[in-house]
């Protein structure tokens, strides 16, 4: 259900609503998993410019396999795979076979909603997936239809990697553009022209070009997939570690990163330079002593220090670590999982600058912010503009001769996400500023015991 681009996915409204958290859950009565067999020379085929067509086939098989893996581990009262092709090996028991129908890709998702749901309707509510998605858990297909009559996985190249209907919708699907640059965007404006509430799940990176396929084997390197991308890549040029990419750009060289919404170079001047007016959206509301983890070349450790204000950075790369001194200020070289100085003791801890995707993991981030802040604590957030933004995806770092890094795992958080990632982690709202694009949001500690 890919785009079949790298475009930019749709940012959601205001008006776009979350999977409910309240305590009544309503999981999927049926999945579905809509999938072309693996064959040689129709599988995977944008793979070609890296794969032999059999290689591109013997990856798309890992990720049907991992795909129908997790649905199997999933409960629900049905499992389906609407098929185009004939079953072969990597099939599993406890799964239904249902043949695709139809012409274009919006018949053919119609078709399967109306086959699985007609004369069935206590087979909803039904979640239906791509092949695309090795990296799905249990957990992700454990989505919670409570409140909402449609649910909508948007990828990171415009398209979908999940659509979830409680019953069947005439009109939801046919019509709708597909494997478009904006083919999430006008789904979701269809589901909500028929008056439909529609939940948002988080955004997930299907795998349709090289880059894709290294960047969700960096992020399952548990998978079959990655396995099968591993020993198909073995032999080819090394890859460099993501810190020695950083620091050439903090050196000067021009260095791009590429993830699932494209190509952007570095902002390293924003980095190395003074700290700018916008930060003192951060700036002025620490509360000592303060910790800011991935310091960077230490612009508002620098900053915090000129003014008085007791402040330490911890980064990963020793040359940032050594113009933050130079700045004046006080930074460890150190990994944030490795212990620190006065852990429990610090007044606020910053994640500033996007900060909070380090390692492709918020939530468990957020347990080690709680970890590190005394009780009370403030924890400054800068997050990112689309206030549903939930993204999980991995970064690969290239230079102009060609290097590029391994894939660093990453992820991308809006305010919304943020507060229900915070308050699992045992954080209460603080409050939230916007100026020219950046968001911060503040989290405050919360020790008192629950009701």
């Amino acid at each position: 259900m890919s785009a079949g681009t790298d475009a930019q996915p749709p940012a959601p409204t205001e008006a776009s609503t979350e999977a409910s958290t309240e305590a009544s859950v309503e999981p999927p009565g049926t999945l579905v998993v809509i999938a072309k067999a693996p064959g040689l020379g129709r599988s995977k085929t944008r793979l070609h410019t890296r794969f032999t067509a059999a290689e591109a086939a013997s990856l798309a098989e890992a990720c049907l396999a991992d795909t129908l893996a997790t649905v199997v581990a999933t409960p629900a009262r049905r499992r389906i795979i609407v098929l185009d092709g004939q079953p072969g090996a990597w099939l599993p028991d406890g799964l239904e076979v249902l043949p695709q129908r139809g012409g274009g890709l919006d018949e053919r998702l119609a078709a399967a909603f109306e086959d699985v749901l007609a004369g069935n309707p206590a087979s909803g509510p039904v979640l239906l997936v791509g092949m695309d998605t090795p990296q799905l858990t249990p957990a992700d297909l454990l989505v919670d239809f409570a409140g909402h009559d449609a649910l909508l996985g948007l990828a990171t190249d415009g398209g979908f990697w999940a659509l979830g209907l409680r019953r069947a919708v005439p009109g939801a699907l046919l019509g709708v553009p597909m494997s478009r640059p904006s083919t999430g965007e006008q789904q979701l404006a269809r589901l909500r022209s028929l008056g439909l509430d529609v939940g948002l799940l988080p955004t997930r990176r299907d795998v349709d070009t090289p880059d894709d396929a290294q960047a969700v084997a960096a992020v399952a390197p548990r998978s079959r997939f990655a396995r099968r991308y591993a020993r198909l890549t073995r032999g080819t040029r090394p890859a460099e570690h993501p810190v020695t990419m950083f620091e050439a750009a903090l050196g000067g060289r021009l260095v791009h990163a590429c993830d699932g919404t494209g190509v952007r170079p570095l902002d390293v001047a924003v980095w190395t330079g003074a700290a700018a007016p916008l930060d003192d959206l951060l700036l002025d509301r620490v509360e000592p002593p303060v910790l800011d983890l991935g310091c960077g070349p230490g612009r508002l450790v620098g900053a915090l220090t000129a003014r008085g204000v007791e402040a330490m950075g911890v980064d990963v790369s020793a040359l940032a670590v050594r113009m933050t001194a130079d700045r004046g200020g006080r930074a460890l070289r150190q990994r944030l999982q490795d212990r620190l100085p006065d852990e429990g003791g610090w007044g606020t801890v910053v994640l500033a600058d996007g900060n909070v995707g380090i390692g492709g993991d918020p939530p468990a981030l957020l347990r080690r912010c709680a970890d590190l802040l005394r009780p009370g604590g403030l924890l400054l957030v800068e997050v990112d503009a689309g206030e549903t933004t939930d993204v999980r995806d991995a970064v690969v770092l290239r230079d102009e001769d060609g290097r590029a890094s391994r894939p660093l795992p990453w992820a991308r958080v809006g305010a919304r996400p943020l507060l229900l990632m915070g308050a699992v982690a045992g954080f209460a709202p603080a409050g939230r500023w916007a100026q020219r694009g950046r968001v911060v949001v503040a989290l405050r500690r919360d020790d008192r015991p629950n009701p």
